[in-house]
């Protein structure tokens, strides 16, 4: 019985799991912060290489 009491009082597991927890939390939002950057720079290089590719051509203005 003694056993059973002191395993359930013990709460070091916990803070281990609260730790995953947040790490999880914060990858989570480095992976959408980081895919909304990827797609913002690839449509700037998209429409900077268009630009170039018609100036070169003479087709008017940027």
């Amino acid at each position: 019985m003694t056993l059973f009491r002191n395993l359930m009082s013990d709460q070091s597991g916990a803070t281990a799991i609260e730790y995953g927890l947040i790490a999880a939390l914060v990858a989570t939002g480095a992976v959408v912060a980081m895919g909304a950057l990827g797609n913002s720079l690839s449509n700037t290089f998209t429409q900077v290489s268009t630009k170039l590719n018609n100036a070169q051509d003479g087709k008017g203005p940027f």
